[in-house]
C-alpha cells in the first residue's frame, strides 16, 4: 500500500472518553449531536430503524468562558476563554440485543453521560445493565442527563428526579450530579457541559509504558475503481491506554492473522485533522500498510495494537473467579446460574468472543473459547447469558 501524502498540522487530541449510554431511545444520540454537532448515526440499518447499532463516536471542545454575566460553560467560542478541553464520545447502542457492543465500548470509556428520558418510568431494564457495565468498567465519574423534559409537566418531570435520584442511591452512584435537559430543543446543554466538566476528570495517563491500543471500528476508504497505486491501506479506529504512536512505527495486530501481524503506521488522524503523533486518551484513527479488504465492516474490531513482542500469545482457554451482579441475579436466579456446557457471550475489552463452560469450582469457572483471545492475568471480563432468548449481563469474571 502507499503512503498517502497529506499535509501535516498539529491538532489538539481529545484527552478523555466519554459513554453516552441508556435504554434504547431515551436520545443518546440527539444528546451527542446536541453536544457535537455530529449525528452519529450513519449506517443504513440505524437510518432506517432509528436506533443505533455500531458505535458511534465524535470529538468536540467546551470551553469555560468568562462573560458579562460571570462563568459560564458552552460548546462554542463566545467571550474570554478561561480553559479548554477537548474530549470524545462514544455513544453507545441502547437496545438489548446490543448489550454486548455497549459493554465492548465501557472498556474504552473514562467517564459517561447516563441519558434517562423524564417520559418513561425509571430505571427500565438497560438503564439498570449499563450502569452495571460501568461498575465492571471501573468508571467512577458519570453525569445523568434527564432528558425529554419539554414532553411531560413540570411536576413529572420532579416526580421522574426523584426517582432517579433513589435509583443512583441504591447502585452506589448518589454523588452523580443529575441535570434536567431537552436534547431536541437545547435546553440546559450549557448546564450539562458544566457537570462534564466539574465530574468527569481527565485521567492520569503512562506514556512511558508500550503502546497498547484497543481497535474498536475497522474500514476501507477506498472508492470503488480506485487505481491500485491509489489504494489506501486498512484504516483502525480505537483507543491508546498507553503509551505514544508515531508515523513509521512498526508495531504488532493481535490475534493477528496468522498468529501475529506486523503493521506499519502510515498516518495518524483525529476528527479535527492529521497529526504526526498520539497517545493515550481520545480516539484516533491510523491508516496502515495492511490490505484494505480485510478491514471491511469492522472485521479488525476487538483487536489489539501493541509495541512488537509486548503483547501476550492469545489463548483459547480461560480460568476466572466469578462476581455475580446480585439485583441482576435476584430477578431470575434459576436462568442466571451458570453451568458446565452453557454458552456464554464474553466481552474482553472491545471485543465480544463466545466460550463454553467446561468446569465450575465455587466462584471460579474454566472456559474454552471458539477463538483464541488475547487474555492478561487479572483481566475484567464481562460476562453474559442467554435469558429467555435475550443475552443478560449477569457477571465479571477476573482472569486468574
Amino acid at each position: 500500500m502507499v503512503k498517502e501524502k497529506v499535509k501535516i498540522k498539529e491538532e489538539e487530541q481529545a484527552v478523555v472518553n466519554i459513554g453516552i449510554i441508556g435504554h434504547v431511545d431515551h436520545g443518546k444520540t440527539s444528546l451527542t449531536k446536541a453536544l457535537t454537532g455530529k449525528w452519529t448515526d450513519t449506517h443504513s440499518e440505524e437510518l432506517k430503524r432509528g436506533i443505533s447499532i455500531r458505535m458511534g463516536y465524535a470529538d468536540t471542545t467546551f470551553y469555560k468562558i468568562k462573560t458579562s454575566n460571570g462563568i459560564k460553560y458552552s460548546n462554542k467560542k463566545e467571550g474570554k476563554i478561561l480553559e479548554q478541553r477537548t474530549v470524545s464520545f462514544v455513544d453507545a447502542p441502547g437496545h438489548e440485543t446490543l448489550m454486548t457492543t455497549m459493554l465492548s465500548g465501557a472498556a474504552l470509556m473514562n467517564g459517561a453521560i447516563l441519558v434517562i428520558a423524564a417520559n418513561e418510568e425509571c430505571p427500565q431494564p438497560r438503564t439498570i445493565e449499563h450502569l452495571m457495565a460501568l461498575k465492571f468498567a471501573g468508571v467512577k465519574n458519570i453525569v445523568i442527563a434527564q432528558n425529554k423534559i419539554d414532553l411531560v409537566s413540570r411536576e413529572k418531570v420532579i416526580k421522574n428526579f426523584e426517582k432517579i435520584k433513589k435509583f443512583l442511591k441504591d447502585y452506589g452512584f448518589e454523588k452523580a450530579p443529575i441535570i434536567p435537559i431537552s436534547a431536541n430543543f437545547g435546553a440546559n446543554i450549557d448546564l450539562l457541559i458544566e457537570a462534564i466538566e466539574t465530574t468527569i476528570t481527565t485521567p492520569k495517563y503512562d506514556l512511558k509504558k508500550p503502546l497498547k491500543m484497543f481497535i474498536a471500528r475497522s474500514f476501507d476508504i477506498n472508492k470503488p475503481g480506485t487505481e491500485i497505486k491509489k489504494i489506501n491501506g486498512a484504516i483502525l479506529g480505537g483507543s491508546i491506554s498507553q503509551g505514544i504512536i508515531k508515523i513509521e512505527d512498526e508495531l504488532e495486530l493481535c490475534p493477528g492473522l496468522n498468529g501475529k501481524t506486523k503493521i506499519k503506521v502510515m498516518t495518524i488522524s483525529t476528527s479535527k485533522g492529521i497529526v504526526k503523533e498520539a497517545h493515550a486518551g481520545g480516539l484516533i484513527a491510523i491508516g496502515t500498510n495492511l490490505d484494505p479488504s480485510i478491514s471491511q465492516n469492522d472485521q479488525l474490531r476487538g483487536k489489539i495494537i501493541g509495541k512488537i513482542g509486548s503483547i501476550p500469545d492469545p489463548v483459547k482457554k480461560i480460568r476466572m473467579k466469578i462476581n455475580l451482579f446480585e439485583r441482576m441475579i435476584n430477578l431470575d436466579k434459576k436462568n442466571t446460574e451458570i453451568k458446565i456446557n452453557d454458552p456464554l457471550v464474553l466481552t474482553i475489552g472491545t471485543n465480544t468472543g463466545v466460550g463454553f463452560v467446561t468446569t465450575t469450582k465455587k466462584e471460579e469457572i474454566e472456559i474454552t473459547l471458539k477463538n483464541e483471545e488475547i487474555i492478561e492475568k487479572n483481566q475484567k471480563i464481562a460476562i453474559s447469558k442467554n435469558i429467555n432468548n435475550q443475552w443478560r449481563l449477569i457477571a465479571y469474571g477476573e482472569v486468574i
